[in-house]
């Protein structure tokens, strides 16, 4: 699925079946080595899903869209927590920066559009009821 707004023909898209992740992109160079994996770091305690990397994220220039697309684990969900308070979230360091998130109840996934470079290359699928971006 391209970016809305972005000709097909110049997204470039990558999947990470078993992490259910995928990233759609727009940037003027986009390295060979550029990717998703599964990632060794610790997520955060409000995490629903396994962490994923973005391999060779800090060789992108130039990027005009970005869309992060995480599956996350409904039944992960605190008591009585609403369903569409789930983010995506990136780790900037010693903390997870939460980033403006569209939730899909009916796909349980959860998508993240930036028009630059995340802050970041590891992202996860979190709880997250403060509706704003804020670290952990």
């Amino acid at each position: 699925m391209a970016i809305p707004g972005y000709d097909a023909s110049t997204v470039a898209e990558y999947t990470l079946e078993h992490a259910g992740a995928r990233v759609d992109l727009v940037a003027n160079v986009v390295p060979e080595a550029f990717g998703l994996a599964q990632s060794d770091s610790e997520p955060p305690s409000t995490a629903l899903g396994e962490p994923v990397d973005l391999v060779a994220c800090d060789e992108l220039r130039a990027v005009e869209a970005l869309r992060l697309v995480l599956d996350y684990d409904p039944t992960a969900l605190p008591p009585g927590a609403s369903p569409t308070d789930v983010a995506v979230a990136v780790e900037t360091g010693d903390e997870w920066q939460r980033l403006h998130s569209a939730v899909d109840l009916e796909d349980t996934t959860v998508t993240a559009v930036l028009n630059e470079q995340p802050p970041g290359s590891t992202v996860v699928a979190v709880y997250d009821d403060r509706g704003e971006e804020t670290g952990e």
